[in-house]
């Protein structure tokens, strides 16, 4: 087993619970450099990987080959987790990492634990709050769109898919009590704690 841990935008007080527990229980922590070390050190003593901040491609991948290579045979048999600043599923240099470990040792199960990302907590830092749609961007095109509220998920992905969006999830009361998840097949209404997520193709 595989988790990555959020652990927030750099401030050690941001660690959620969970984020916490899963950094005591594991059999060994890894993290992404410095940064990442001194916030999971209090909880455990990690393994940092280099993950090298360069524009060559090459170099980038062939790291990454060499770090699964390092945190598959703890995944394979024990509970290994992967500590990141921010959270893993958001411009995060995990989910390239989940390519190699899915593509050269696929019995091993990957899961996340969101953790508080650079785009939330902006609002906190700057004191500005957000109260209408926004768009988040590395500088290349969008690809994905998540929607809020979505009281009537079947329409909108209708009006999504007008706009060149092909692939749509609707999650309903997240990590609530009765919480729902649909692929594609979308109900006709759905609760008002709803997100919708649209992705256009490659």
């Amino acid at each position: 087993m595989l988790t990555a841990v959020g652990l927030g935008p750099g401030d050690p007080e941001l660690l959620t619970l969970s984020a916490v527990r899963h950094l005591q229980e594991a059999d060994r922590v890894f993290v992404p450099g410095g940064i990442a070390r001194n916030l999971v050190e209090p909880y455990c003593t990690p393994v940092e990987l280099s993950f090298p901040m360069s524009h060559d491609e090459t170099v980038i991948s062939k790291q990454i080959e060499q770090n699964a290579e390092i945190i598959a045979p703890i995944a394979e048999i024990g509970n290994a987790v992967f500590g990141i600043i921010g959270d893993p599923n958001i411009f995060s240099t995990f989910s390239r990492l989940c390519v190699v470990i899915r593509e050269k040792h696929p019995k091993i199960q990957i899961s996340t634990v969101p953790g508080v990302s650079s785009i939330t907590a902006l609002t906190s830092v700057t004191g500005i709050p957000i109260n209408g749609g926004f768009s988040v961007s590395d500088g290349s095109s969008d690809l994905v769109r998540i929607q809020m509220k979505v009281r009537r998920p079947r329409e909108a992905a209708e009006r999504l898919k007008k706009q060149g969006y092909h692939r749509f999830v609707l999650v309903e009361r997240m990590y609530m009590e009765g919480m729902k998840i649909w692929r594609d097949d979308l109900p006709d209404e759905s609760n008002y704690f709803s997100l919708l997520f649209a992705e256009k193709a490659l």
